[in-house]
């Protein structure tokens, strides 16, 4: 029977799949020299970060909607700024890569995310080089490589530029697991708009003054702010659409659903922009390079089932730990009450933190492992009574 719970995640997951669709052909329609023709693509994608670092600032500091991360300057500098680069790179480079190659021939090379994402989690130490993921990373690269041998319109340039932005993007994810997770900051995703948009609408200013600017006071290009404004209104919608997915349903099938939207953008593609044509040696490379990414997310969503099982059961022992060391705690506290405050901001920390990432990765609506502590000491206090 299916409920209303049911329903309303499968309009979440076709808001998810509309949005992400809409956001490529909207920016691809716009950056096109032959439709709305504004062919900067740092321009459009400052436009965006600006747009969405004021809408962050907005529902943290005035509606107060979320309360905003303890940010050192010290972690500010050597988490967010880097992690602020390589998303400022990657979006920039991927948005150039629409004024030289089609939407389809994109999303094929998009499937070598997880080849990128892989390669650079081997070399900053945080995945370990299996032999079931290289080869599955080689058939991967073989499919891709078969997509690009089958493109008619194969421009090298477009290519290099596609190819650079999901390096960086997996650069990102990587630095944002090692640096950010470590130090137990979890950020959500107006949270991290509301940190990362800003820098990266800083870092974005350099390139655009040197490579667009000059062009654009040349050409006059005159500034339409409906297009504009409804075109980043839509992708931070994205962002959003993300994270009500991921928390409805779980990552595994934001995954799923992400191989679908492929499908049917790469149809879309070259409905909206005829002059986008597939071959059959385009079909058959990127069936292959999309067999390779199932059977990658399968093995990580088997890895990280092995290890939240791992960690949930750690749970009760960690939990009687921190409630023995609580109740030794507490006895000595008494005597001096700064002391008893500096325990409690031990305690704020907790041991845990380092779980709470795998937690709200998955489901980011899910109660944190702090809450779990503190329940499975309440449990642990009432049964003891």
């Amino acid at each position: 029977m299916i409920t209303k719970q049911i329903l309303l995640t499968y309009l979440y997951l076709l808001i998810y799949i509309c949005l992400s669709s809409g956001v490529i052909l909207y920016n691809k329609w716009v950056l096109s020299p032959k439709h709305f023709k504004f062919p900067f693509p740092i321009t459009l994608t400052m436009i965006h970060m600006g747009f969405s670092a004021f809408v962050a600032v907005i529902l943290v500091r005035v509606f107060k909607i979320v309360a905003p991360v303890k940010m050192t300057f010290q972690i500010y500098a050597t988490c967010v700024i880097p992690i602020s680069a390589f998303f400022a790179s990657s979006l920039w480079f991927g948005n150039t890569a629409y004024l030289h190659i089609s939407v389809a021939f994109i999303q094929m090379l998009k499937a070598l995310m997880p080849v990128a994402t892989f390669l650079v989690a081997v070399v900053c130490g945080t995945d370990k080089l299996r032999c079931d993921l290289f080869l599955n990373m080689l058939l991967v690269s073989v499919g891709v490589v078969v997509s690009s041998y089958g493109e008619i319109h194969f421009n090298a340039i477009g290519t290099v530029y596609q190819v650079t932005g999901i390096f960086a993007e997996a650069l990102r994810l990587v630095l944002t697991q090692v640096l950010l997770q470590k130090k137990g900051l979890t950020l959500n995703p107006i949270t991290s708009l509301y940190y990362i948009a800003p820098c990266s609408f800083v870092f974005l200013f350099v390139p655009w003054y040197l490579l667009e600017k000059p062009e654009m006071d040349i050409s006059q290009i005159q500034f339409n702010f409906g297009i504009f404004f409804t075109n980043a209104l839509c992708a931070l919608a994205l962002n959003f659409s993300i994270f009500l997915v991921i928390g409805r349903t779980g990552a595994v099938t934001i995954r799923v659903a992400g191989v679908l939207k492929d499908w049917i953008l790469i149809a879309l593609s070259t409905i909206v922009f005829p002059e986008s044509t597939i071959t059959g040696l385009n079909i058959i490379g990127y069936a292959i390079a999309l067999l390779g990414v199932v059977i990658y997310n399968y093995l990580k969503v088997k890895d990280v089932r092995a290890s939240s099982q791992i960690s949930m059961e750690s749970i009760p022992e960690r939990a009687t730990k921190d409630w023995k060391l609580d109740k030794k705690s507490s006895d000595i506290y008494r005597e001096d009450d700064k002391i008893n405050n500096i325990g409690g901001d031990r305690n704020t920390m907790g041991p845990l933190s380092a779980l709470e990432t795998a937690v709200d990765e998955e489901a980011p609506l899910l109660p944190g492992p702090r809450v779990l502590s503190y329940i499975g000491r309440s449990l642990l206090g009432n049964h003891s009574a």
